[in-house]
């Protein structure tokens, strides 16, 4: 059941990673509240296949200590509804680091190719790292928080934008940055190799 899942969770889960960015970027009401729908649509589908997969689950104790933290993730989100800014905003906050460690775990559950799978990757931990900035404030415009942290996750340039948080997100984009060319460079190289170990065809 959980390979038969795998595919469609993975859809939806890099899906959910683009609704939640209309979330923070549209203002017209009418697409707000599409999105807004289509958001916890989507987050009680993942609610359900959790509880699906914890009812089937042969070791109830193993299924726990290995899928705790999901749990923590699907829960943030309904502080939504309390009144308490601080919570709304932790919230806020939880809500778009699950839906990158989602979208991550999407991206190796629909693909089996390095080099794919780290362009999908990558692109989910740009977004996801914008939404973050955007949220917390570190920028209060969408696309300098996108155009930041692009240039952060490829070139580890730094962020236009000063605190703490900005700081922070600063170092782990350049770790990343340098994980990526340290894996692209392995894929090239291993490339070649395989193609100098092959046979040479002897000419007619």
């Amino acid at each position: 059941m959980a390979r038969r899942l795998d595919r469609p969770m993975g859809v939806l889960g890099l899906l959910f990673v683009l609704v939640l960015t209309g979330q923070l970027v549209v203002t017209t009401p009418g697409w707000s509240q599409a999105f807004s729908v289509a958001g916890w649509v989507l987050w009680g589908t993942f609610v359900a296949e959790f509880a699906l997969r914890a009812y089937v689950a042969r070791d109830q104790r193993r299924f726990w200590r290995r899928n705790w933290w999901q749990l923590l993730f699907l829960v943030l989100p309904f502080l939504r509804f309390t009144r308490a800014m601080r919570l709304l905003r932790t919230a806020r906050i939880g809500g778009v680091v699950s839906a990158t460690v989602r979208g991550s775990r999407s991206a190796g559950r629909l693909l089996s190719g390095r080099v794919s799978w780290l362009a999908v990757t990558t692109t989910v931990v740009v977004v996801g790292s914008s939404q973050f900035l955007f949220v917390t404030g570190t920028f209060t415009d969408y696309t300098r928080a996108l155009h930041g942290a692009a240039l952060a996750t490829v070139t580890g340039e730094p962020l236009a934008a000063e605190g703490a948080v900005a700081r922070v997100s600063e170092v782990v984009l350049g770790v990343y940055s340098v994980a990526v060319f340290a894996t692209l460079a392995g894929a090239v190289g291993a490339f070649f190799l395989q193609r100098s170990d092959r046979p040479k065809e002897s000419a007619p």
